[in-house]
């Protein structure tokens, strides 16, 4: 891979989630080094939507035309990745490596009247401690264990991918439903080995967070009809073996929830992963299956309101080419499919069924940091019951990392 590209790449794993790695503005301070790092990226797409009135989908991700039938729409805003301001320090004490992670991500854009409506996030505020003889403990709010790898190994990662259509939220999806499962930002208390030649494991208890169904199993409710009540802790874990032409993992993930209909039910999911090198091109591979675990974010219509779990599964395959100018090109397909619950019948269905998307991209380093991004976007959505909802979107703009 061109090697302007992979320093994008490396930053943008770096403000998802890496703990102490230095890959920003470097300032030492007496016992710490401090590392300031981020990204700010924009982008001018242009939507356009094929939809029926009344044709819902609940739980769809394709665009549909606004409540004056419009079916094309134009916004300005952030990609996959939010702008983003992160600070890390790391020091050596007591013969322990101990490091700082807290970062901030503002929005670029947003749709409001005078244009200062946007609500920055806080994704990390988290500490790590360890050695590399017997591993690190990571404590704090962070990117998931399952799924994390999906989302770094994502092309659109650098540019826009689905939900195109939300114009002044802080992100858009990237692949997150057609073909994985939003990892989220979640407190934290794992632990990870020490590299084993290659091999890495990390286990850990995450907050449980509240999810939301859709309230039913024919239901044309919206996502937020019941809230499900999570009574311990939610327990990731991971897998992986690197080697010099990529990597190869394997990650689940398990929770316990109880809707507000008081029904309980398990959520559980497990994934496969690979993603590798050969010169300038580059192969990403991805499956997951979950049971009770929804689709797009964990637990969304992962089960009706009698506590009925929905099997989900999907996955991507994406491969790039850097080509002599040093622009990676790369084409994309995912899908994530929502079984129906037993009991559960078509007719009448609008749960989501299938939410799928193609995506071809370029991306050209015009410096070492400021890549140019093209996107072609297309998705489809469909429901049990055969409504069906399709949306493309052309986007072009920047990501500066620092």
């Amino acid at each position: 891979m061109n090697k302007k590209i992979a320093a994008a790449v490396s930053s943008a794993a770096l403000v998802l989630g890496a703990s102490s790695a230095n890959a920003g503005i470097i300032i030492p301070a007496g016992e710490w080094t401090i590392d300031i790092n981020g990204n700010v990226n924009a982008y001018a797409t242009i939507q356009d939507y094929d939809d029926v009135a009344g044709t819902v989908v609940t739980g769809g991700l394709a665009g549909t035309a606004d409540a004056t039938g419009e079916d094309s729409n134009q916004s300005v805003n952030t990609g996959l990745l939010p702008a983003w301001l992160g600070f890390t320090g790391t020091t050596r004490q007591n013969d322990l490596d101990v490091s700082f992670t807290i970062s901030m991500q503002p929005n670029v854009s947003d749709n409001g009247t005078t244009g200062d409506g946007g609500t920055p996030l806080f994704r990390q505020a988290f500490l790590t401690f360890g050695d590399k003889s017997w591993g690190t403990v990571k404590m704090g709010k962070d990117l998931g264990i399952f799924g994390g790898n999906a989302i770094l190994n994502d092309m659109t990662l650098l540019g826009v991918g689905g939900n195109y259509g939300n114009s002044g939220a802080a992100t858009t999806f990237g692949g997150i439903g057609t073909g994985y499962i939003y990892p989220a930002w979640k407190g934290q208390v794992s632990y990870t080995t020490p590299n084993f030649n290659g091999f890495s494991a990390t286990v850990g208890i995450t907050n449980p967070n509240q999810v939301y169904d859709n309230g039913g199993s024919n239901a044309t409710t919206s996502l937020g009809g019941l809230t499900n009540y999570q009574d311990r802790f939610g327990v990731e874990g991971q897998v992986q073996y690197a080697f010099d032409a990529g990597k190869v993992w394997l990650s689940g993930a398990s929770y316990k929830a109880k809707n507000s209909a008081g029904n309980e039910y398990d959520a559980e999911a497990a994934d496969l992963g690979v993603a590798l090198n050969f010169g300038n091109l580059g192969v990403v591979g991805y499956i997951y299956s979950g049971d009770g675990a929804g689709t797009t974010a964990w637990g969304i219509l992962g089960a009706t309101a009698a506590g009925v779990t929905r099997d989900s599964d999907g996955g991507y395959a994406q491969v790039t080419y850097v080509i002599p100018s040093g622009t990676k090109l790369g084409v994309a397909y995912g899908v994530s499919n929502l079984d129906m619950a037993s009991g559960e019948v078509a007719a009448g269905n609008n749960v989501l069924d299938q939410n799928s998307r193609w995506t071809v991209g370029a991306y050209h380093p015009l410096t070492k940091h400021l890549n140019l991004v093209a996107e072609y976007n297309s998705m489809n959505s469909e429901a049990h019951g055969g409504n069906e909802n399709e949306s493309q979107a052309l986007s072009l703009g920047a990501i500066l990392f620092f």
